[in-house]
């Protein structure tokens, strides 16, 4: 229980810091990603989970031809469909476009794995104790 709430936090956390990036990096190309605050990136980031959890299975198993011939790019496709469905439930949470969410759910599948590497399968934070043994040397 601790490891899923864990996971939905760092996911909310990767929305919020995804609406910031597009928000400075493309807002003369793309629109992006706008979030009202974080209770609507805590709520997408629920509904976004299930989604992923229950539709993109079988959105990957339907376009697995094209997912096949295209070398697996189709799925940012998979993923930019998931993220603006989910902007058409959560009122607070808005993708302009379909550049908008292709950029954004491959930022947030980013930034969500890298957060989530610091997370073990019982939910707790990882870290590397290093003791120094020596002038340049740890352990």
């Amino acid at each position: 229980m601790k490891g899923t709430f864990l996971r939905w936090l760092i996911l909310t956390v990767a929305i919020i810091i995804t609406s910031y990036l597009l928000d400075g990096i493309t807002s003369y190309l793309l629109d992006g990603i706008r979030i009202g605050g974080f209770s609507s990136a805590l709520f997408a980031a629920a509904i976004l989970g299930i989604l992923n959890a229950f539709f993109r299975p079988i959105l990957l198993i339907l376009t697995l031809p094209i997912n096949i011939l295209t070398l697996g790019i189709f799925t940012f496709v998979i993923n930019a469909i998931m993220l603006m469905m989910v902007s058409g439930v959560i009122s607070g949470f808005e993708v302009s476009g379909f550049w908008s969410a292709v950029f954004g759910s491959l930022l947030i599948s980013l930034v969500s794995s890298i957060l989530t590497s610091f997370v073990n399968e019982r939910g707790a934070v990882q870290y590397i104790d290093l003791k120094k043994i020596g002038d340049n040397r740890w352990e």
